[in-house]
């Protein structure tokens, strides 16, 4: 198999090197190209990537001057465009350790129309789940314990006579190129990170791409260290997140939720759910900036006093690159959203706002035309057409 490894980094050169030989030493058969962007580090990332560009004939390297960064949101889809050679690629962070036999289980399970995850070995930095294996290895390249590790996988996977597959996606997650143009890649309205790869799950999956995670190939992941929890940038220690990653997490959250109308959602196996996307309009009496902060996302259209709008936007429009003004419109502005909510007698409570956040649902399994009242919302459904398939490609 020849298959392209994407690989952004910013100031991560020690796990890049440790993931860099754990690749060369356990990509068996299989030819590798190993596809790094270096995210304007200062850490002497690029002149190592240009040490390795002469040494290694299969290590591509781009570059982001900076100062400011790019992100990986951005620099995948560059990296997988405009470097990788291969039908067949891979997101691969920097803080994982290839295992042996990993791309023979994508090999074995990457057939048309499908994405495969290799299944993770981590450190106890997070809550457990069952789509990832908690086992502590080492939480520094310094400190991995590689026989260990390798004693360890060999033991787990004798005791099954057949290894299982499930269904789910998550990094590092491997796929036919081809399928990835398809749907035009990684949104930028994430950039430069943070809930990206929800949405392009989602469009994946609307896209008739079945996910597959394997048991019998593995990564070890020392987790978040590409900004999240990188103390060369930024952040404090390997246990907290950075500020600035809470932020931009902030910021990409509030983005999900105005594309597809609700958090981030999926199986405890990670595959995706996806409600339906309707085209609703709130409209909003009052003049609590507050308030509206809240509930803009959340809406297609909202309909709310003139200067209110006009205090909001200038608030809020260097968060997003959807253009605000065209779905904030003064009060009095025609109400053509095929379903229409308003808070009955300006009572609106945290009641309120969770009906809100679960009204696709609650339309999908109630709606049908007409007027009815939930909590202190009054509803009206014009029509009932679902928009998330039109989400699909960029």
């Amino acid at each position: 198999m020849k298959i392209s490894l994407i690989q952004p980094g910013r100031n991560n050169l020690k796990y890049l090197k440790w993931s860099y030989n754990s690749i060369r030493k356990n990509q068996g058969n299989h030819e590798v190209q190993i596809c790094v962007a270096d995210d304007a580090s200062t850490d002497g990332t690029w002149e190592w990537c240009m040490d390795m560009m002469e040494n290694d004939h299969n290590f591509s390297a781009i570059k982001n001057d900076g100062p400011e960064r790019l992100g990986h949101t951005i620099l995948y889809d560059r990296l997988i465009n405009e470097v990788a050679t291969n039908d067949i690629c891979m997101i691969y962070h920097a803080d994982m350790y290839l295992c042996p036999g990993a791309l023979d289980s994508i090999e074995k399970h990457l057939t048309d129309k499908t994405i495969v995850s290799l299944t993770r070995i981590e450190p106890p930095l997070h809550p457990p789940g069952p789509e990832k294996i908690l086992q502590d290895f080492g939480v520094e390249p310094e400190e991995f314990n590689e026989d260990s590790l390798l004693q360890y996988i060999k033991e787990r996977i004798e005791q099954f006579d057949t290894i299982p597959t499930t269904e789910g996606i998550f990094a590092p997650w491997a796929f036919w190129k081809k399928d990835f143009q398809e749907i035009g890649g990684h949104d930028p309205l994430y950039a430069p990170q943070s809930k990206e790869d929800s949405d392009i799950f989602n469009r994946f999956q609307l896209n008739g791409i079945k996910f597959i995670q394997t048991w019998e190939g593995f990564v070890y992941h020392m987790t978040c260290r590409g900004s999240r929890r990188n103390t060369v940038d930024k952040a404090k220690n390997i246990y907290e997140d950075s500020p600035e990653w809470l932020e931009q997490n902030m910021k990409s959250t509030r983005n999900f939720i105005r594309k597809w109308g609700h958090f981030c959602r999926h199986d405890a196996l990670m595959k995706p759910i996806i409600p339906p996307k309707y085209d609703i309009g709130f409209i909003f009496k009052g003049n609590n900036l507050d308030l509206l902060n809240d509930l803009e996302p959340w809406f297609s259209t909202i309909y709310a006093d003139f200067n209110l709008i006009q205090k909001y936007i200038k608030q809020e429009q260097p968060n997003t690159i959807i253009d605000l003004s065209k779905k904030l419109k003064p009060y009095d502005n025609e109400k053509n959203n095929e379903v229409l909510v308003e808070i009955v007698g300006n009572k609106f409570t945290q009641n309120e706002f969770q009906l809100i956040q679960q009204l696709p649902e609650i339309l999908k399994d109630n709606g049908g035309i007409g007027n009815f009242e939930l909590g202190n919302l009054k509803i009206e459904i014009i029509q009932l057409n679902k928009y998330e398939n039109n989400l699909i490609h960029l």
